[in-house]
């Protein structure tokens, strides 16, 4: 099982610490409040995606797999959501002069990975690549939704924490804050159709 294990876990760090709409959203959220103001957003991610693994665990990707215009009909509402998302911080200030940079919340961020078609991939991928040598399916439950979560905790914080650097390095920087939306929402664009 360490072997199994092992395999999974660098899986998952390479996985959740490439670039994706959940990692662009905290480096947003990063440059534009810092850090600490995004920490319920993280743990709404963390959670969001310990939910996915455990659908994917119980046979929901076999599921989307084999139904085409449902899964396709999850993408298109994910994609419009992630990317409705990220354009919120497209202006820092709302209409009437007052700062409008509101931080990313915890339900915010728990509905990401379940609108994350690249989450579902790497779940169902884990479930049917490394899940199998895990042990029984309690163990592969424990393991897999663990090694997400606390893979996820350190890269979703480190992307955050780098936009927070290049937030305080650049501050104020509508171009800086557009160009990370311009670059979530092709994330996202990217990730509905692979």
């Amino acid at each position: 099982m360490s072997e199994a294990f092992f395999s999974l876990l660098v899986f998952v760090l390479l996985m959740v610490g490439t670039p994706g709409p959940a990692n662009m959203l905290a480096m947003i959220g990063g440059a534009r409040l810092g850090l600490a103001p995004c920490v319920g957003f993280i743990a709404g991610l963390t959670i969001g995606k310990v939910g996915v693994n455990v659908l994917f665990g119980v046979g929901l990707g076999l599921l989307l797999a084999e139904q085409a215009a449902l899964l396709l009909a999850l993408k298109l509402v994910s994609a419009a959501y992630l990317a409705w998302l990220a354009i919120q911080s497209w202006t820092p200030q709302a209409p009437d002069g007052r700062d409008s940079r509101k931080g990313l919340r915890f339900r915010e961020g728990l509905i990401v990975h379940p609108l994350n078609p690249k989450a579902w991939v790497m779940s169902l991928l884990a479930w049917t690549q490394f899940a199998p040598d895990l042990g029984d399916f309690w163990q592969q439950m424990l393991v897999v939704c663990t090694t997400f979560a606390a893979c996820q905790i350190f890269t979703h914080t480190a992307w955050c924490y780098l936009g927070s650097v290049i937030g305080r390095a650049i501050p104020d920087s509508l171009i800086l804050t557009r160009s990370l939306v311009v670059l979530t929402v092709g994330v996202v664009v990217w990730a509905l159709f692979q």
